[in-house]
Formats: C-alpha cells, structure tokens, sequence
C-alpha cells in the first residue's frame, strides 16, 4: 500500500505547485521515495514535479481517462514508491462542468480514495481559514479533508495564529520573490529553465515551516486500493519511432509513451531543433510544446526540415508539432518563419487563446490510428490558429467540444501525415497505440 495525498486548492494561482514540489524535494531530502501526479492534462507543472521528485510525473484526468485507467496508472506507477503527491487541478470542485465533479480534483481524491490537503493562500487572513475548511469538507462529505497547508503566510506569527484557528492547518509557506516560478502564455516556464536552487529553496521551506511527520501520518492513512493487472506488453520491438524532444516540444502525456512501448515500439528521442537528421526510425511523433518560441532556429534547421519532408513513414503530430509540420509559423510581430511544408496553411499566433477545453474526436476514415470511426478524448490549448488550408484538404477528425458540443472537421491527412491541434489521451482508446505501432512495423517491412 502507497501512502498517499492530494493536494488541492481554492482555484488556480493557489500555490499548489509550490506546495507539491516544497514536499516532494523535503521528503525525498528525508530518504523517502516520492511518486508524483499532477490531475488534469496539464503538460508543465509534471516537469517541476518530475525534477523535485527524482522520476516521472504521471497524469491523471477524470474525463479523457476514466476510473479504472486512472486507478491503473495510479497503482503502476507506485509500485515502488514510499508515499505518493496529487496535485490537483484549478479548485478542489472544479471540472468539465459547473454543476458536476466530473474531471475534478474531488473526483480523483475519491477515485483514489486519499486524503486530502488543503492549499489555501492565507495572505490577510487568519480565523477565516476554519469557515473554509469547514465549507469545502461540508460541501462533499465523501471527502476526506485532512490538512491544510497555508501559502503567503507572513511570519512565523501569522502561521501560529493560523494553527490556533485551525487545528489542521500543517503547516505554510511564506512569500519567497527569488523562488517564485517564471511563467508565461501557456502557464509556467519548463522546470527545465528553472535552476535547481529555486526548487532545493522550497523544499528546505518545506522542512522548515511544514510538519513533515504529520503530513506522512495523514498520507499513510489512506486504505489499501485494489491490484490492477499488469499492462499487457509486445514481445519484442516491433518498430522504432522517433520521438521530437527538446525545449520547443515536451508535451507528452507519459501514459501514452509507456502505451506506445507496451505495444512494440522502441521510442528514439531527436531535437527539431539541434539535430540535422532523424535518428534511424520507421515512425515520427511531434508532440506540443513552443515552436513558436523557437521559430526561428526551427526554420534555420533547414536539414531536419528535409528530412521530414522526405520521410516516407508515418508521421503523427500534435497541435505544436502541427505547427512545425505546417507550410510556416507567423509570430506575434508578423514574421512569417518557413516549416516543414507538409501541412497546408500557417501557423499564425493571436494574443488571445484561439482554443481551451476538452474535446472528443471520431475518425471519419480508416488511418494510421486504425479503422474507421475510432474515437478517442483529448484536449485544446491554444494561441495560434491553422490559416490558409485548402476547402479539398483531407479532415479526418470530427472534432466535438465538450463544454458546448459543437463540431468542427480538422485532424489534417495528408500522404504520410496526421496532424491535429488535439492532444489526445489514449487511455480513453487503448487501441490507438497499438494501431500506431502496427501501422509503423507495416513501414518498416
């Protein structure tokens, strides 16, 4: 049995970032072995999560995964943990919809059915913090509101009076301006640019100013979950797919790269932006990330261009890697950077978001993701949108929006290529992988 947190908030900008990193630097500095998650289909907080932690941070999103995926990526990826931090998403209550839990925080605090910490920022506040406790205990009995870590507090003081309110309160944070995370228009920075003292800061905070002891306590509290068969694997390599990672794209979800292994595939790392050829391969996936902050050097690298544009196997890319693929990025200040070429139109960056939500796509014809009418979830989150694409280019998605159920056709095919602005999640269609493999092998030979 993994002992186990979920670490929520009040809304986003809580802290609760701060607060799982501080923990999991202090508990792994105490010889503890911590496994992190972070709830919903963000792609950046795991990377802080991932450096604090010493391993791999994993997703877990109600909607796009479902109970038992969520339940089976849980169990797996803390086998061989000692205590495990879930971050959660936006507000404790908050999801796809305003007047369910569906995709929350709450939702996967019972799924997993672990206790829950409380991030509250307690700035000018004091017996407040109880009366908020209390409501957000009230309000889902189901949950299991063990503790409450108070952020921005302002002195040793302020955390005592706090304590004295609330008997729960752990612990807190205070205001530290030299460790705050830089950020920008798609949330924090990679932790990658973060140095390593900003996360060593926190995690002495943690030490510091939180009772480490007790938050274990809390977290070993949580009952035993039940065994979940192990995921089925491939005998052997099937095929090779060359995977783009570098600073312009890292937005995987690890769910669908251990997938892609446990279906055949050996995954080979290359840089769109560094390298001048792909690595030997029989399929590519270019995942998200900011091409547009590297446009230039993405556009100046004109042999790992070539090399794309000649690649005859299959190449599966996703919202910044269709920006890459495309005919070229247009910045912010109207300069137009030349790309790969094989997606019709430019990629033209706006300053408001162009997309933001969770959609589910069918497929209108068969593909390298397999038959006909496959179906599968997935996420928006963008600032740029694809201009310029012919009436008669080939849409294979249809492209449903959850919040209003609108429809729109994208998912562009075109010989070799599939490319969408959607980042898929498939755990909500295991059978994806497993096309995506076969379809690379049937390349190879």
């Amino acid at each position: 049995m993994t002992a186990r947190l979920v670490i929520a908030g009040l809304a986003s900008g809580a802290g609760k970032t701060t607060v799982t990193v501080a923990l999991a630097r202090a508990l792994r500095a105490h010889g503890l072995r911590v496994a992190t998650f972070k709830i919903g289909p963000d792609y950046l907080d795991p990377t802080y999560h991932a450096r604090a932690a010493g391993g791999t941070c994993h997703n877990l999103d109600g909607w796009m995964m479902g109970k038992d995926a969520v339940r089976a990526t849980f169990t797996r990826a803390t086998y061989q943990a000692d205590i495990a931090l879930v971050e959660g998403v936006m507000g404790v209550f908050d999801g796809v919809s305003p007047t369910s839990d569906v995709g929350s925080t709450a939702e996967i605090a019972r799924w997993l059915e672990a206790p829950l910490l409380l991030v509250v920022d307690a700035s000018g506040m004091a017996r407040t913090i109880a009366a908020i406790a209390r409501g957000v205990a009230e309000h889902d009995p189901l949950l299991h509101v063990a503790g409450v870590i108070a952020q921005r507090v302002g002195s040793r003081g302020h955390l005592d009076l706090l304590r004295k309110a609330l008997p729960t309160v752990v612990g807190g944070l205070p205001v530290v301006d030299e460790l705050v995370f830089p950020a920008r228009h798609l949330g924090l920075v990679q932790a990658g640019a973060v140095p390593d003292a900003a996360l060593e800061g926190w995690g002495q905070r943690a030490t510091e100013w939180i009772d480490l002891e007790r938050v274990v306590a809390i977290a070993r509290t949580a009952p035993r979950l039940p065994d979940v068969p192990a995921m089925r694997t491939s005998t052997g390599p099937r095929c090779r797919i060359a995977l783009a990672y570098d600073a312009a794209f890292h937005f995987y979800y690890e769910d669908n790269l251990r997938r892609l292994e446990a279906a055949g595939a050996e995954l080979v790392r290359f840089s769109p932006v560094a390298d001048e050829r792909l690595p030997a391969c029989d399929g590519v996936y270019i995942g998200g990330g900011y091409p547009e902050v590297f446009a230039e050097r993405l556009s100046a690298n004109r042999t790992m261009c070539d090399a794309l544009a000649a690649f005859r196997g299959p190449i599966y890319a996703e919202c910044g890697g269709l920006m890459y693929l495309s005919q070229g990025i247009r910045t912010r200040d109207d300069v137009l950077h030349p790309m790969v070429g094989l997606v019709h139109g430019e990629a033209v960056m706006g300053d408001r978001l162009a997309a933001l939500g969770y959609v589910e796509v069918e497929t209108q014809a068969r593909s390298m993701l397999g038959r006909a009418g496959v179906r599968f979830r997935g996420h928006q989150f963008r600032y740029s949108e694809l201009r310029g694409v012919p009436e008669d280019a080939s849409r294979l998605y249809k492209v449903r929006r959850r919040r209003d159920g609108t429809t729109t056709a994208e998912g562009y095919q075109r010989g070799n290529v599939l490319a969408s602005y959607v980042h898929a999640h498939w755990a909500s269609n295991p059978e994806i992988p497993a096309a995506l493999v076969a379809a690379c092998a049937e390349a190879r030979t």
